[in-house]
């Protein structure tokens, strides 16, 4: 049975159209070019190059036979159809000889190599009989096969008459069956979630940031989104784009192919505005202002769907006129445009609505409007021109390209306006086979406006589709509706709105929680459980020691195993098999008792250790006898350190198991690197600390220091980039987040950073000569300004080191490397680790970047925040971030500001995070065995919908009824269940313990209530404190605070006399100081 199936009923049903459009050719005017042909001949030499348009005689074959068979002659006659192919193909073909078609099939199969046989003969034979003969004419074909074809013609007394069968075989193809509608709806779906969810986004995204790139990558990357790469390195159609799209998932996406390299033209294009699809996407970096024109179409199974779009940049009025005029002029075709229209006609009603509307633009016109489209992209027959007298019929397929050539605008420069869709023709009208981004308020983006806010102490943060807040400059684009929408915004309340987008965030978490994590599926990808090991000690008998054979216990390092006398034989057990070892003396022997890895061991974390056949019989201990004690002992300890070491691999190879072995680097070899010098690498290198320098090759950057160490970080493995200027640090920093950890020295390092100093302490202008002359503080004056002026001059260096490192790899990867700087003015305090930090975020993560250890926190991949200890009694509470990958732990930062918690919010909001507010905090270790136990039923059962939602998104939800959670912790046994070893592996997650909290926050968010008080006030408070305990210990009523009266009692240990017990449990305050002040006195 061949590989291929053909399908049967197809090619009898599309045969049957050809033979009964030939047979009445004489009364069909579309057929009027093969009506007196006595044969149709249809020829396909080898296969077209990549830069070549496909033939029609191809698509005549894939519309037919479903394949494309290079190197095959098909001849049409009256009464059968030959087809000479070779044999390999004529064993797939073979398929459709016996069918019951208007005529029978006959296959004549070439010889192998090195052998003959008749069939070219014979099928020319067949050929040379006819008189009249329609073929493809204009086809040029290459190869074996037609070359020998051409020496038969040569060698030939008479030959056939032939004429042009192309535009019989555009009629022939141009109704399109229900097979071929859903294949090219499936088409136009492609095209439009590749538009919407990628294209417009990838776009903003330029023009928001101004990232210089050029139309040729732009357009590179837009392919990319189908897979790119052969073999190792081949990637996958991105996931992230596709998933967005209505019914991709069925999709086959060996079969989704560009119709023609994507089309990007833009006011710094060489080429001018072209409206042709055999326009390409020049190597100048793309302007980011005036009018941009995009253009692609994606084939699946075959057929077409296109796509065109126009993006403007602040469009004048005149602009916005033309393009309105261009949606008006296609919602007017698509109600002419129907069966039984002509294509002159067509073209005749976009003129007349063109002059009606906008008689000045008539010229702009272009000559023909659109063409038909199916297997061929453009069926040329079918062009939608003012002398095209071919009638449209119902389910035809039509690409209707509108637009506008040759305008000019207030500068002088010329631009043009398209707007292109791919459309179905029905009985009465047209509908849209590919959808959005079409309408004004999407195409147009605007600089910020000139009636400019009001400053603010904070910049705006926009929310963005994916999911990442814009950042906020002056040239930063928004989108017209935005624009236009801040009326009505001004109507609502910021906490309202607030709670109607976090209601919708949730709603849509929910959904996308269900969709995800189906019945069938139960979205388990990427979970993996612990796997079944098969340990080893030895090949076979020979690899034993040699001294066995005395039938007493050996323990072989070498061979990581334990040789134990069973029965008069050496039985060798691997050290794995062995949980521990164990000695006790009793009267004159000692007894040696090893116990074995066994299933049902209660024993904590490995307890679930898998086992090939849990209900085999096991050994669970063995126990050895001996007078000799001191023997025993040693082997105990041989035993123990045994599984000591074996332990300690194990966790070593669970830490570098996520460790990459990168590729090499390759090396810049036409031109000198870009470096910058004077660098200090973080995770620092073993030795001496000395600054080295950072070089930008063609794949990666290179770090070199002084003493010869190399560290390389390729581009392919870099997730994140940012730039950290010096204003309010001490170093100026690039950081670089990978995806994967690379070894750098012994250390593991998922974060690399390099760093500049921005103090130098041999750096001073202040002169002798000059201070002779000046007075006061005008030295430090001056010196304050040239260290501003230095500090800014060493931001603007490595700021453009940095973006050379982000252009670097956008080149290499294809992928746009953005560099991304932290929003100071949206920076808070929080603990997620064991220290107090700056957390500043981007617009893509949260980071910390200043210390080691770094944080960074990509936003798109949380899946829910939530804000804990949320009190009002309270100064500090919690944020805890969980993440889309249910086995990763969640991250806790603890103790921010409660005055920080509006902004928090606000931020959360703006780059679509759902969130969550709670009065105490959640004990996340059952939480996440739960959902990951079933993730299914845990969003069956309303997913995260029993936090509750913070800002008044869930007001039926009081703090009595979220405190008996069976998932909060209790109040008073919080620290001990956070501060303790939890079985689950989210027990161990930084940040996780109030410990933390209580280091800065002074015991759950409390400060001391005298803070900032003189040293007068607090001496004042100490006497009166002593006078009082010398009064016999009565009830204080003094001025400090309850939460000061516990710390002060739990710290004095319960003792009357208040004195200190000697333990100062990390805290201490002005006020104790002032107090042991006054007892001096």
């Amino acid at each position: 049975m061949p590989s291929v199936e053909l399908n049967k009923l197809v090619f009898v049903a599309r045969l049957a159209r050809i033979y009964d459009g030939w047979r009445t050719a004489a009364q069909n005017e579309d057929y009027a070019s093969i009506a007196d042909t006595d044969a149709l001949f249809l020829v396909a030499g080898d296969p077209a190059g990549e830069d070549e348009p496909t033939r029609k005689g191809t698509c005549v074959q894939q519309w037919l036979l479903g394949y494309e068979f290079p190197s095959t002659l098909i001849l049409f006659g009256e009464d059968k159809v030959t087809i000479l192919c070779s044999a390999s193909k004529a064993k797939i073909l073979s398929q459709i000889e016996g069918t019951s078609g208007p005529v029978p099939v006959e296959i004549l199969a070439q010889a192998k190599k090195e052998q003959t046989n008749d069939s070219l003969d014979r099928f020319f034979q067949l050929y040379a009989s006819k008189k009249r003969v329609g073929t493809l004419i204009k086809e040029v074909h290459r190869g074996k096969l037609i070359n020998d074809w051409k020496k038969l013609l040569e060698a030939a007394d008479s030959k056939p008459e032939l004429v042009d069968m192309g535009p019989a075989l555009s009629t022939f193809m141009a109704v399109k069956d229900a097979e071929e509608l859903e294949t090219i709806q499936m088409a136009g779906n492609l095209t439009s979630t590749l538009l919407k969810h990628y294209v417009i986004d990838k776009l903003e995204s330029i023009l928001d940031k101004e990232s210089k790139i050029t139309h040729e990558v732009l357009a590179a990357q837009i392919e990319a989104r189908l897979g790119s790469g052969e073999g190792a390195n081949a990637k996958p159609p991105d996931p992230k784009v596709w998933s967005k799209g209505k019914g991709l998932s069925d999709v086959d996406w060996a079969l989704v192919e560009f119709c023609y390299p994507p089309i990007i033209i833009s006011r710094s294009s060489n080429t001018g505005y072209d409206l042709r699809y055999t326009a390409e996407s020049t190597d100048d970096s793309i302007a980011h202002k005036g009018v941009f024109l995009v253009a692609f179409g994606l084939r699946y199974k075959s057929y077409c769907a296109n796509v065109g779009r126009t993006f403007i940049v602040d469009p004048t009025p005149e602009q916005e006129e033309q393009y309105t005029l261009l949606l008006q002029l296609q919602q007017h075709l698509l109600t002419q445009i129907k069966d039984g229209v002509s294509a002159r006609d067509t073209y005749q009603a976009a003129l007349d609505f063109v002059k009606e509307k906008k008689p000045e633009l008539e010229k702009h016109l272009p000559k023909s409007i659109g063409f038909g489209t199916g297997v061929e992209f453009r069926d040329s027959p079918y062009l939608l021109s003012a002398k095209n007298t071919r009638v449209l019929k119902e389910n035809m397929i039509l690409n209707l390209g509108l637009g506008f050539t040759d305008l000019v605008d207030f500068s002088g420069k010329k631009y043009a306006l398209q707007l292109v869709d791919t459309i179905k023709i029905e009985s009465s009208k047209s509908v849209l086979l590919t959808d959005g981004t079409r309408s004004n308020n999407v195409v147009m983006f605007f600089l910020t406006p000139q009636d400019a806010e009001k400053p603010k102490k904070k910049p705006p943060v926009a929310p963005r589709k994916n999911g990442s807040p814009s950042k906020a400059t002056v040239a930063g684009k928004v989108l017209r509706n935005q624009r236009r929408a801040t009326q009505d915004e001004v109507h609502q309340t910021a906490a309202a709105k607030l709670a109607e987008h976090q209601r919708e965030l949730h709603h849509q978490l929910q959904a996308q929680g269900l969709e995800k994590f189906s019945e069938e599926g139960e979205g388990k990808e990427g979970k993996e459980g612990k796997g079944w090991k098969k340990f080893q000690s030895y090949k076979g008998e020979g690899g034993l020691p040699a001294d066995v054979d005395d039938l007493r216990i050996h323990v072989d390092r070498k061979g990581q195993s334990v040789i134990l006398p069973i029965n008069g034989f050496a039985v060798p057990f691997h050290i794995n098999t062995i949980k521990n070892a164990s000695k006790s003396d009793e009267d004159q022997f000692t007894y040696l008792r090893i116990n074995f890895q066994t299933p049902g061991q209660l024993a904590g974390k490995k307890e679930d250790t898998p086992f090939e056949d849990p209900d085999a019989t096991f050994v669970r201990s063995v126990t050895f006898r001996s007078p000799d004690g001191h023997r025993f002992d040693n082997i105990c300890k041989q035993i123990t350190d045994l599984k000591k070491e074996a332990n300690k691999r194990e966790q070593q190879k669970k830490e570098l198991a996520d460790v990459v072995e990168q590729d090499n680097l390759i090396e810049l070899k036409t031109r000198r690197p870009a470096k910058m010098p004077e660098a200090f690498i973080r995770p620092a290198l073993d030795g001496k600390r000395l600054a080295g320098e950072v070089e930008i090759h063609q794949n990666g950057v290179r770090y070199l220091s002084p003493m010869g160490q190399k560290v390389d970080i390729l581009f392919s493995n870099v997730k994140h980039l940012f730039f950290q200027p010096c204003d309010h640090e001490l170093l100026v920093i690039v950081h670089l987040h990978l995806k994967a950890p690379i070894m750098i020295g012994k250390k593991k390092a998922l974060d690399v950073q390099f760093v500049r100093e921005a103090t130098d302490a041999q750096f001073d202008e202040t002169g002798n000569r000059k201070r002779k002359h000046r007075y006061g503080d005008e030295d430090e004056i001056e010196q304050e300004h040239h260290e501003r002026k230095r500090r800014q001059m060493l931001n603007k260096e490595i700021e453009a080191f940095a973006q050379k490192i982000a252009d670097a790899g956008t080149a290499s990867n294809g992928d746009t490397m953005d560099l991304d700087v932290p929003f100071r003015e949206l920076s808070f305090e929080g603990v997620p680790f064991r220290t107090s930090v700056r957390l500043q975020p981007t617009t893509e993560c949260l980071v910390h970047l200043t210390d080691p250890p770094f944080l960074v926190v990509t936003l798109s991949e949380i899946e829910i925040a939530s804000l804990e200890r949320v009190q009002y009694s309270l100064k500090q509470f919690d944020l805890c971030f969980i993440f889309k990958d249910f086995s990763k732990a969640p991250l806790h930062i603890n103790s921010i500001q409660s005055t920080s918690m509006d902004d928090v919010k606000n931020w959360l909001d703006s780059v679509d995070i759902p969130m969550t507010e709670s009065p105490v905090n959640y004990n996340w270790g059952p939480i996440m065995k739960t959902v990951n136990d079933s993730p299914h039923d845990f969003f069956q059962n309303g997913g995260w919908s029993f936090l509750g939602r913070g800002n008044g998104a869930d007001s039926d939800r009081s703090d009595g009824s979220e405190s008996e959670s069976e998932f909060e912790a209790d109040s008073e046994e919080l620290h001990e269940v956070e501060s303790s070893d939890d079985a689950s592996a989210y027990g161990d997650s930084d940040g996780g313990s109030d410990e933390s909290g209580s280091d800065f926050g002074g015991g759950g968010g409390s400060d001391d209530s005298d803070e900032g008080d003189d040293w007068d006030e607090l001496e004042r408070k100490a006497a009166k404190s002593d006078l009082k305990r010398a009064d016999g210990g009565k009830k204080q009523d003094s001025d400090d605070s309850d939460d000061d009266r516990r710390k002060k009692k739990k710290s004095s240990g319960g003792k009357p006399n208040g004195k200190p017990n000697g333990k100062s449990n990390g805290k201490s305050s002005a006020k104790t100081s002032a107090k042991s002040k006054g007892k001096g006195k």
